[in-house]
């Protein structure tokens, strides 16, 4: 009997300890961080890292190497991003040595009201088709980027993109997974996306070519005559022709009066380090949030994945998302008392609702996970760029205008119907975001400009890479390989107090023993798949004045340098 309990503790060491054996770091460390002087990219596409680093020993600053990425990225991962989205940057200017934020989100169409979804007797906006379609930001997002930072022209920029797109590139494994669940899946119900995102019908394989000659020639039209093909000429009038077609309401109008928008990163101090977030629509000052909470926490006495660590991490989360739900919307709209949110003094009121030892029960909705892309890029002048793009819901909408090579978002979904809410519906309106970018300062200087890309586990992930680095002194790529904690669910129409604390969903690698001591805090734990995000990060080390860069080790990309 002692041989048979002996036998099954080995194999239970075996099945759960990690596959590697590195010399050097955390056992849990799939690869050594990424080392350079001159310039640094990390991304969720090799082909797109190489592109950008070309783009940067090609003399181009680090905003055009995002560019660049980006745009390859569309082409690549299809299933995550695209001109059809928004996005959403920081960028650190060596030279002023200031950061700059920039909101690229579309707004929703002026000729669909809150009045026409009560009559449909519609109670939340649906998923796919013409009504969540909002105006993509992305390719405005570029010109204001480039025109404020670019140094190449956007014809060398965005020419890789548009050689791949005509010529074909290899599939990579995560994104043939996915793009074989969606195509047949928006293919049964929408116009064009059998033809833009298959080869009569095939979906690309792993290894296989795949080709998207109509993105290509609308990327070149961009690249000749700028944003205003797109939101005012012949790219715009396909889009709004199709839109009518399909009984949409987006129009040439929306697309024309478009516009992305400078704004002021906002940061709280997290023992001596600055972390900027963008502010609402997005929802990256939860993690802002988050960290004036569990700053009040003495983590030099807790370890990492222990009950403590978990328990309080997660009553902060809970804490954060009550006031998403609340507040975050278009400020252009509402009143979001971001300072008041994101103060030192509000963490210490809200830090009385936690206990020690017993979960919490909370409202707070949730939203739900997404694919997007999140790259970072440095440059030799010591320039950075934080950028995330996405379409939201995988590829988006299923509305794809015939023959240009792309599907439209669906962010418009996120918006609320119940009346008097700060993100309920209205025209002309930007929608409650989920990407997020991030950058953390130190003494005024840059330290890290990362992402962390997956629905409403960003502000969680960010959260948790923080943390990693500060708290529990890991290297950038030991604090992105680390197993993650994710939390979801919210009160319950069945009143049950259990279910009212949602859920904590643990990757593997956390001791069994901590999840029953969660469990009799009251947490319910559980597991899931592929709900942890997708991480790229790139650190300043200014002393030796070289970049460290780190790529997610749970989806296909690289951090490289030169």
């Amino acid at each position: 009997m002692k041989f048979f309990s002996t036998l099954l503790c080995c194999f239970l060491f075996i099945s759960y300890s990690p596959a590697q054996d590195r010399i050097t770091g955390h056992n849990f460390a799939t690869r050594s961080e990424v080392i350079a002087q001159n310039g640094m990219a990390a991304t969720s596409q090799p082909l797109a890292t190489q592109i950008a680093l070309d783009i940067l020993k090609k003399g181009g600053s680090a905003v055009d190497a995002a560019i660049a990425a980006n745009a390859a990225l569309g082409l690549m991962e299809p299933t995550g991003c695209g001109i059809g989205g928004d996005l959403f940057a920081i960028v650190w200017d060596a030279q002023t040595q200031t950061l700059h934020g920039l909101n690229a989100s579309g707004r929703s169409p002026q000729n669909l009201t809150l009045e026409y979804f009560k009559a449909q007797g519609m109670a939340k906006i649906t998923s796919y088709g013409t009504l969540p379609v909002s105006v993509p930001g992305c390719v405005d997002g570029w010109f204001e980027l480039h025109g404020k930072f670019g140094k190449l022209s956007m014809e060398e920029i965005l020419a890789p993109a548009i050689d791949y797109a005509n010529r074909g590139f290899p599939v990579s494994e995560l994104i043939a997974y996915y793009l074989q669940l969606s195509v047949p899946r928006f293919a049964e119900r929408f116009p064009n996306v059998e033809e833009t995102f298959s080869d009569y019908g095939k979906v690309p394989q792993k290894g296989e070519l795949f080709k998207n000659p109509y993105l290509a020639n609308t990327l070149s039209k961009i690249a000749k005559e700028g944003r205003d093909v797109f939101y005012k000429g012949e790219i715009a009038k396909t889009i709004a022709d199709f839109m009518q077609e399909q009984g949409g309401f987006l129009s040439y109008d929306d697309l024309a009066n478009h516009k992305s928008e400078w704004v002021e990163p906002v940061s709280t101090n997290y023992r001596g380090y600055n972390v900027w977030e963008l502010p609402p629509n997005g929802q990256g000052i939860a993690a802002l949030q988050m960290l004036n909470i569990l700053e009040l926490y003495d983590f030099s006495k807790i370890e990492f994945g222990s009950a403590e660590h978990i328990h309080y991490f997660t009553e902060a989360k809970k804490l954060a998302f009550e006031d998403r739900a609340k507040y975050y919307a278009d400020m252009d709209f509402a009143k979001v008392p971001v300072e008041s949110l994101i103060s030192k003094s509000y963490a210490k009121e809200r830090r009385k609702l936690i206990s020690d030892n017993r979960a919490r029960a909370y409202d707070a909705g949730e939203i739900s996970a997404g694919e997007t892309i999140y790259l970072t890029v440095a440059d030799k002048d010591g320039n950075m760029i934080s950028l995330i793009q996405s379409n939201y819901r995988g590829m988006g909408s299923g509305m794809v205008p015939p023959k240009l090579g792309f599907m439209l978002q669906d962010r418009g979904e996120l918006f609320s119907l119940t009346e008097g809410q700060f993100n309920t519906y209205a025209p002309g309106k930007r929608p409650f975001h989920t990407i997020i970018p991030c950058f953390v300062t130190k003494d005024g200087a840059p330290f890290l400009s990362f992402g962390v890309m997956g629905g409403d586990f960003q502000p969680l992930g960010h959260t948790q890479i923080v943390m990693n680095i500060i708290d529990f002194g890991m290297n950038i790529q030991e604090a992105g390989d680390a197993p993650r904690i994710d939390h979801t669910g919210s009160s319950t129409p069945t009143g049950n107090e259990r279910e009212g604390r949602g859920e904590i969903r643990l990757e593997s690698g956390f001791d069994y023993e901590v999840i029953r001591k969660l469990m009799g805090m009251g947490h319910k734990v559980g597991f899931a798949r592929g709900i942890y995000g997708g991480y790229q990060a790139i650190k300043y080390d200014p002393v030796n004045k070289v970049y460290y860069g780190a790529s997610e080790s749970r989806k296909d990309g690289q951090a490289a340098g030169y």
